[in-house]
This record gives C-alpha cells, sequence and structure tokens, in this order.
C-alpha cells in the first residue's frame, strides 16, 4: 500500500486541504481502486487552527511522514512565507532526498521553495503570489500561467482547485489513466481539464511598482500596439539598456520582455471579454501584428484559443446571445 502524509500548519486553508483528502484518502476499494495509507501530520500535534475560524485535532507529528511514498504541502498563510517552521523544511528535504513524490497545493509551494528543493526547477504557485515567489527566490521558473507543474518527483500546483488537477496528474502516474479517470468521475470532475491559470490573472501590474520605472510601465500599457524594444523604454526611463533590464528583472520578476508579453495577452483577454472586436483588430491593437500570431501566443500561453476562451469568458451581450443561440433548445 503506498503512503501520502499531508502536512498541516496553523492557518491551513480548509478547501485546499479538503482536496488532499479527497484524492488520497477516501476508501474507493469497492470501485477497484487501492487505497492510500493516509496521513495528516504537524510540527505540533493536537489543535491547529484553520484560516476561516475552526480547526481541526491532529494526532500525528511529523516522524509520521518520514517514511512516507507521497508528501502533500498544504497551503500556509502569507506571514509565514518567509519563516516557514524549520521541522518542515527539514522533512521535505529528507522526502526529497529518498525520492518521495512532493506535492504543493497553492502557497503551499513557498514550503518547498524555503527548503531549496525547487531551486534551479520549474514551479507554479498561484497567479497571485507568482511575482512574489520569483523576488523571493529568483533561483526557481515561476511559471503563473499553469494549473501545475511537475519537475522530476515534485509537483506544484496553482491556487485553489488547480490543486485537484496536480492530484489527479500524480494519481495517473501511481494508478494510471484508467483507474484515475474512475476517481475524476466519483469526484464529478473532468479527469484533465484544458487551459491554465493564465485564462483568470486579472491584475496587469503589480502593487509594488518601482517609482522610477511606473511611468514607463505606464506608457508601455497605453501603447501596446507599437514597437517597444528595450532600446527604446530605457531610453524613456534614462538609463543604459543594461541598467534598464537589470531594474526591470528586479522590480517585476520577470524580463522587459516576458512582462510585456504578458501585458498584451491581458489587454487581448480584456478586449475579447468585453468587446466584439474581430481578431485582426484585436491583435493590431495588443501588438501582434496578424491574428495567426495572436491565436499562436494566446493558445501557447492560455491552453485554449482566442475563440475558445471568448465563448467561455465573454460580457459582450451580443456574443453571449449568439451563443445561447448556438446551443440547441
Amino acid at each position: 500500500m503506498r503512503s501520502v502524509a499531508v502536512v498541516v500548519q496553523p492557518g491551513f486553508a480548509p478547501f485546499e486541504f479538503g482536496l488532499a483528502c479527497e484524492a488520497f484518502g477516501l476508501d474507493r476499494s469497492d470501485d477497484g481502486i487501492p487505497n492510500f495509507d493516509f496521513r495528516i501530520v504537524s510540527p505540533d500535534p493536537g489543535v491547529v487552527p484553520s484560516n476561516i475560524g475552526f480547526s481541526i485535532n491532529v494526532e500525528k507529528g511529523l516522524d509520521a511522514a518520514d517514511d512516507v511514498d507521497i508528501l502533500v504541502l498544504a497551503p500556509v498563510p502569507r506571514e509565514q512565507w518567509g519563516a516557514i517552521d524549520p521541522r518542515v523544511t527539514e522533512l521535505v528535504r529528507r522526502a526529497d532526498a529518498r525520492g518521495a513524490w512532493l506535492l504543493s497545493v497553492c502557497s503551499g509551494s513557498f514550503v518547498l521553495a524555503a527548503a531549496g528543493v525547487l531551486d534551479g526547477r520549474r514551479a507554479t504557485t498561484h497567479w497571485r503570489y507568482a511575482q512574489t515567489m520569483a523576488r523571493m527566490y529568483p533561483k526557481i521558473e515561476v511559471d503563473p500561467d499553469v494549473l501545475y507543474v511537475q519537475a522530476g518527483n515534485i509537483i506544484t500546483s496553482a491556487g485553489t482547485a488547480a490543486g485537484l488537477d496536480a492530484c489527479l496528474h500524480l494519481l495517473r502516474q501511481e494508478l494510471g489513466a484508467e483507474l484515475t479517470n474512475r476517481i475524476a468521475r466519483r469526484m464529478v470532475v473532468a479527469p484533465q481539464r484544458d487551459g491554465g491559470q493564465a485564462q483568470f490573472i486579472a491584475a496587469p501590474l503589480p502593487v509594488d511598482t518601482s517609482l522610477s520605472l511606473a511611468p514607463v510601465t505606464e506608457w508601455m500599457l497605453q501603447n501596446l500596439h507599437a514597437d517597444l524594444s528595450v532600446e527604446r523604454l530605457a531610453a524613456r526611463a534614462h538609463m543604459s539598456p543594461r541598467t534598464f533590464a537589470r531594474r526591470f528583472k528586479a522590480d517585476f520578476g520577470a524580463t522587459p520582455a516576458a512582462w510585456l508579453a504578458r501585458q498584451r495577452l491581458l489587454h487581448a483577454q480584456r478586449l475579447l471579454e468585453e468587446t466584439n472586436l474581430g481578431l485582426d483588430r484585436i491583435a493590431s491593437e495588443c501588438g501582434f501584428g496578424s491574428a495567426a500570431v495572436l491565436r499562436q501566443n494566446f493558445a501557447r500561453t492560455m491552453g485554449l484559443t482566442p475563440t475558445a476562451y471568448r465563448a467561455r469568458f465573454s460580457c459582450a451581450d451580443d456574443v453571449i446571445a449568439a451563443s445561447r443561440e448556438a446551443v440547441p433548445a
């Protein structure tokens, strides 16, 4: 029997914790699905408070997780990100050293990051926290666009429901596709979702922008259709291209080109949601040049085409009406 331990710490998020319990803790033997030896552990066994006003009683300490095949890290509150319990990070390092699976849900990735096991690897977390992780841990390649990332024996997931996608991904590798599909059917969820969390990212600018670069980024957002080379942007900031690129990366956790590409896609998202403009017009306004280039970039990042995105998220009345008319009665 494969063993799984979920680490919960004070301030844990109940929903994300529940995802791990749902994926690995239930008895599904009546469906021919092998059970897991499922454990819930905490650095200090006993009453562990959640982040919404109730507590759970955890009977086992971290030593109960020292031999598990799968270690799941539940989210931790923001105020703990810079001071993760060293007992937990040591547990993570030991699990990684013996080749166990490590799976984080949402901000649980900050526990893995603090343990150092994500250094030099690609990882993800909730899109709202991705830039913070990139700044705190520059050795990690943080991808804010995906639902989950597997890097060797480590799986990191985006926010909330994306943790279930990551759990199902791991279950496919442990149990195979057929049994995992049975589990997904019992959960009444899709075995694999299309797209990524990039579909849901809403904020074009981080809150803590540098005062020296704020005028430049504001101008960039107003001129997404233009040719925005590093040389041109550096001139507006009265810096050399090298200094500008270095300062930009330090402030935003991304290169100017990567940040600009993200803003262009965000603007395309807004136009697809809020207007009925054709793809050629949207491509021009966002700086992609042509509908073909827009489709290519959009699909690569979002995991679905602009047309599919518009059908799913459009707020424009006549687009919604057209979608309803297309559905047979």
